[in-house]
């Protein structure tokens, strides 16, 4: 049924990149801290950069869960469902890295994203693969995928760099986490000149 794989590569890969949906799940060290399981979608907004390692555009939003864990302990598993034709889940367990708009790797990571660089982007993550694996999937339904949502692209868009900076700053969970933990470096960096 389940099988692991040394590397992100052939059908692997091409699953992976077809699904219009991930999601990533990440926890605190302390064992009455709280789980977090984010769903992720917008086209084009998570790549593979190679054979072990992925990455995906972190926007702006009411939390920053996984941007606390992965500064307090870096663990993080990505999650791939197929649904719609042969069942499949891929996960891909491993470490992972906020880059932050301050940080001089940043423009570089956000330019291989092209055209799915939007309003809000907080941070690249960069995932390092210590376990890929698949399993059936034979539970997961069939569901239709009608198309984007677009309403965070707009809602974000009407915002300029400062706006965004002060949404942040004014949420209660971005400085940090539901457990207190550092999340968000705020006031948050300014976006490097393009």
């Amino acid at each position: 049924m389940g099988k692991t794989y040394e590397r992100i590569e052939g059908r692997l890969r091409e699953f992976i990149e077809a699904q219009p949906v991930f999601f990533t799940a990440t926890a605190p060290l302390s064992a009455d801290g709280h789980v977090n399981l984010s769903p992720k979608g917008r086209a084009g907004t998570w790549r593979v950069l190679d054979e072990h390692r992925v990455a995906y555009l972190d926007f702006g939003g009411s939390h920053a869960e996984t941007i606390a864990h992965l500064r307090e302990n870096g663990r993080i598993t990505l999650m791939w469902c197929a649904f719609d034709g042969p069942p499949n889940i891929v996960r891909v367990h491993g470490t992972g890295e906020p880059v932050f708009r301050d940080d001089p790797r940043f423009a570089e990571l956000v330019a291989g994203f092209g055209e799915a660089d939007g309003p809000a982007l907080r941070a690249v993550v960069v995932v390092t693969a210590k376990l890929i694996s698949d399993t059936c999937g034979f539970a997961v339904p069939f569901m239709d995928y009608r198309g984007e949502r677009t309403l965070h692209a707009e809602y974000f868009g009407r915002k300029s760099d400062a706006e965004f900076a002060a949404y942040c700053e004014s949420k209660d969970y971005n400085a940090v986490s539901m457990d207190g933990l550092p999340a968000l470096p705020l006031p948050l960096p300014a976006r490097p000149p393009v």
